[in-house]
């Protein structure tokens, strides 16, 4: 019998944190011609989309759409309310806490980070004491990552806003939810959170290039006492147009405005409730499995407590270069496309080699959550790494759970 040189042939699986998997609703929304940018289906469809990011943000408050990444989402943000010589205050779980500090550093803004490392969320004793020290108040705002992609720790952003509001603190509270989003639960209302951004490339299930900020008439306020916004980031417009245009700076993204609408037409079908408890249920699973292959060998889930987990990504160390070498495996023999470990060494570091991250984020579901645990468990046989038993048994016992 000929034994083929790979079994990667097929639709590929990429199990990373963002791009997410897109459904074909949402490809098959955007494979169509370009519209009329002026008048019509697309103005309509527009004004729909934006009272529906309300509904998956939980806020009734106000939400700016830019054509960028999650990166130009946290650039908007910061220069709608922060100016050259403020001052911000960033605990950092992760890479991308360090992210958004050095994004106010390029707008001349001085960013104090607490650095709680990477496998730990937010001490609220030490953020505490930084808050009463500054009695001056100089801090215009808390920046916070909700779930940092690099680690996978989910932080508690109501705990957060519960403790600058007991220490009496006026900064903004602004929350990175680009990990988040769709995934994890949030209440932006209910929490107190002034504002928010995200992306559509991971919870939203539409290909990258439209991000979005969500902010309160106090971020509002903020705004209007700068001495100048730049005219491309300024929320006021995006927000509140007079012309349709306006929505975007420009050109409207016409096709990744037809991709979300299939998207948050999905999401709010399913309805909020239930996709966060899908999410919930799904990383029950990965973790269930990463468990039972850590009871032996060196597999290890980056976050021990599963309080502390994201829902929407997972990050794993099985020492270097074994990292390295499952991710290759899985990619070239079976298909199966996993994170790199982002952030968690520097990439000139050999131990860098010994991480990776799983995505579980938008759209998926339980037999695609087996499918990737079984491609993890088949690479770690194959490339040699030890590890202990019943991976997948341990996750099908808890998506068989009712």
């Amino acid at each position: 019998m000929t034994i083929p040189k790979t079994l990667a042939a097929g639709r590929q699986y990429l199990a990373i944190p963002g791009p997410s998997v897109i459904p074909d609703a949402v490809l098959q929304a955007m494979h169509r011609a370009a519209p009329n940018i002026y008048a019509g289906e697309l103005v309509d469809m527009t004004h729909s989309v934006v009272v529906d990011l309300r509904r998956v943000a939980r806020t009734a408050q106000h939400v700016a759409i830019y054509i960028a990444n999650g990166h130009g989402a946290w650039e908007a943000a910061l220069s709608n309310v922060i100016g050259p010589g403020d001052r911000v205050l960033v605990p950092a779980t992760g890479r991308f806490g360090h992210g958004w500090a050095d994004m106010c550093a390029g707008l001349g803004a001085e960013a104090e980070v607490i650095d709680f490392g990477r496998a730990s969320t937010f001490d609220l004793d030490r953020v505490g004491e930084a808050l009463k020290a500054d009695t001056a108040h100089r801090y215009k705002a808390v920046l916070a990552t909700h779930v940092d992609t690099s680690s996978s720790v989910r932080n508690d952003i109501a705990a957060l806003r519960a403790l600058m509001d007991e220490c009496g603190h006026p900064a903004l509270l602004m929350v990175d939810c680009i990990a988040s989003l769709g995934c994890d639960r949030f209440e932006m209302d209910d929490w107190g959170v002034d504002v928010m951004v995200s992306a559509c490339q991971k919870g939203l299930m539409v290909p990258p290039g439209v991000s979005f900020v969500w902010f309160s008439d106090k971020a509002a306020e903020a705004r209007a006492g700068l001495a100048r916004v730049s005219r491309y980031w300024d929320w006021a417009p995006r927000a509140n147009p007079a012309e349709y245009y306006q929505h975007f700076g420009g050109t409207a993204p016409t096709h990744h405005i037809f991709g979300l609408r299939a998207a948050l037409d999905l999401i709010l079908a399913e309805g909020m409730e239930q996709v966060w408890a899908r999410h919930a249920h799904l990383a029950r699973a990965v973790w269930a499995a990463g468990e039972a292959w850590g009871q032996e060998g060196p597999f290890r889930l980056n976050i021990s407590d599963p309080a502390l987990r994201s829902h929407a990504v997972t990050a794993a160390r099985i020492g270097a270069p074994q990292g390295t070498a499952l991710r290759e495996w899985v990619s070239s023999q079976i298909g199966l496309t996993l994170g790199i470990g982002l952030g968690m060494a520097a990439p000139d570091d050999p131990a860098w080699h010994g991480f990776f991250r799983l995505g579980h984020m938008g759209h998926v579901n339980g037999q695609m959550i087996m499918g990737m645990l079984g491609g993890i468990e088949t690479g770690l046989n194959a490339i040699g790494v030890p590890h202990g038993k019943g991976g997948l048994e341990a996750a099908a016992k808890v998506l068989g759970e009712s």
